[in-house]
């Protein structure tokens, strides 16, 4: 075997085995997928209870106190982004995207910015796009991690907001889409505004009987409230590791096409160096059979072609 044919052996068995890691990183991408849209499907539930509850907190202050969140101060300039990225690799455009919608939709706005970034990658793109990132986290691996990391979000940015400035608090995330694609989207968290007050205040409570709410319903509606933005985060969150496991997993059946159009490449290539050895070993052979034939001397390789064929036909006689 020349010493070409072991090199295109050698290179077909290293694209084999990186075959083999991709399709397993792809069935895992496919796996997490259902896993994280299950999440956010369940979560619609245990939305709905708190938007009743806060709908029923909300039209209690309102009978008590006649006052509206409109009335209430409105934020100052100051902006705050909590931007759901990756931590790992191999998710095409999947940072990319949600920088540049980060971008088109911050710059416009005035005030002093503070930006957490979930995810290194997300990180490293925000810093190279000349945008500060006050704090990092890692992406959580499990729909467990995600309301650990979303509690420490909420810690972080009420300590930020509670240091003097009141900032208005967006979320961006890409949102899966039919067919194994996402988009990028936002969501501002903070202020609450009239819009969403009485978004919550308009649907009646579904059963006749009304509920109670106990004390003047202040401090449920703080809880409800609270309830209510950790509901926020972890959908986004939640979402977001949905859309980075679709780009995972259609990053993953390119590159095992490129593969299999690779190997084929290879293994042609193979065939036709090894069949293009076996004809020169042939050609050899019969042109020192012919040598022998006409008193000629043979030297080098086929001397040795021919004492191998000799040897051969001596293991193995004709049978007449």
């Amino acid at each position: 075997m020349s010493e070409s044919t072991a090199m295109l052996q050698h290179q077909i068995g290293s694209a084999s085995d990186l075959q083999s890691v991709v399709r397993t990183m792809r069935a895992l991408a496919a796996s997490s997928i259902s896993q994280y849209e299950r999440s956010v499907l369940a979560l619609a539930d245990y939305r709905l209870a708190v938007n009743l509850g806060l709908g029923a907190c909300l039209r209690l202050v309102e009978s008590t106190t006649s006052t509206r969140l409109d009335g209430r101060p409105a934020a100052t300039g100051a902006v705050g982004a909590i931007v759901f990225g990756s931590d790992q690799g191999l998710v095409g455009q999947f940072n990319e995207v949600i920088v540049d919608h980060v971008l088109k939709t911050l710059l416009p706005l005035p005030g002093k910015r503070a930006v957490w970034a979930v995810g290194e990658r997300v990180r490293a793109r925000l810093v190279e796009a000349g945008v500060a990132v006050t704090g990092t986290y890692a992406v959580p691996n499990s729909i467990e991690a995600i309301a650990p990391l979303v509690d420490r979000l909420q810690v972080d940015t009420e300590t930020h907001r509670s240091q003097g400035s009141q900032p208005r608090i967006h979320v961006f995330y890409n949102r899966p889409k039919p067919g194994g694609l996402y988009q990028p989207g936002d969501q501002r968290l903070l202020p609450l505004d009239a819009q969403w007050e009485a978004d919550l205040v308009a649907p009646r409570w579904p059963t006749p009987n009304p509920p109670e709410v106990m004390g003047r319903g202040t401090t449920a509606l703080r809880a409800l409230i609270r309830e209510h933005l950790f509901i926020s985060l972890f959908r986004a969150c939640a979402e977001s590791l949905a859309s980075e496991n679709a780009s995972r997993l259609a990053a993953m059946e390119r590159a095992d096409k490129n593969i299999d159009e690779l190997l084929a490449s290879l293994r042609g290539r193979f065939q036709r160096q090894r069949q293009g050895s076996i004809d020169e070993e042939l050609f050899d052979v019969t042109a020192g059979y012919e040598a022998l034939s006409n008193g000629e001397p043979v030297h080098g390789r086929q001397a040795s072609m021919i004492t191998l064929s000799a040897r051969v036909s001596a293991a193995f006689p004709k049978v007449s």
